[in-house]
């Protein structure tokens, strides 16, 4: 099994934009899918990290994997690409915020009559980076999975992150579905590979669905030679 040779990075979890003290901008992921692949990671290879944004501590208490905690969005990609290495699977299950507000207050935004407008930027595209520096680095032997967690056209917008950020693999979950969506502990996943291969999972545990995603990355691996 190839995949016994590589360091595994498994991102899991939300991200947090902050715009005052107390409240920010994030989402409903719960990062029980990431924990699933962890945990199935980390019985195949002894080098395993889990880099998650904020999540239920239970969820990671007495794991066989090393875990590093981030925040934003931009702490993900700090940790992401101070992590990559050859050879080596990232696997980018995390569910980072896409915007993040252009300023932070210092003190809490207080309820007024108006209504409150807050400009945001977009936050750093982590696979783009990843992408970036996998071609600077020269890291021919790091395989890149991506996530897509859609609603509406998914299929399309799956294959086209695939090519767009040069993924080896992208895992499709249509949140829309019953099962399927944040918060549960089922899931309903699509897997397409670069050679055009696709694979339906029907609704299965998280960690019945990280055992095949790893095994398909595994004869990724091998096709590879």
């Amino acid at each position: 099994m190839l995949l016994r040779e590589n360091k595994i990075i498994v991102t899991g979890g939300p991200t947090r934009e902050w715009f005052d003290p107390i409240r920010y901008i994030s989402n409903a992921s719960s990062g029980k899918m990431g924990v699933a692949l962890a945990d199935e990671a980390s019985r195949i290879s002894q080098n395993t990290v889990f880099i998650h944004g904020p999540i239920n501590e239970q969820l990671v208490h007495n794991k066989q994997f090393r875990c590093v905690k981030i925040e934003s969005t931009s702490e993900l990609l700090q940790a992401v690409l101070a992590e990559i290495e050859e050879p080596c699977v990232l696997i980018m299950a995390a569910a980072p915020a896409d915007y993040t507000p252009l300023e932070k207050s210092e003190e809490k935004i207080k309820k007024s009559d108006g209504d409150l407008i807050i400009n945001m930027k977009r936050t750093p595209d982590v696979l783009k980076n990843v992408a970036e520096a996998k071609a600077k680095r020269g890291l021919d032997n790091l395989f890149v999975v991506g996530f897509a967690a859609e609603t509406n056209d998914t299929e399309n917008y799956a294959i086209g992150k695939l090519v767009q950020k040069n993924l080896d693999m992208i895992c499709l979950n249509d949140v829309s579905r019953e099962g399927a969506g944040f918060n549960v502990d089922t899931n309903i996943m699509t897997l397409f590979t670069r050679d055009g291969t696709k694979i339906e999972l029907p609704m299965m545990s998280k960690e019945k669905v990280a055992q095949e995603i790893l095994k398909r990355i595994d004869i990724e691996l091998t096709k590879r030679g």
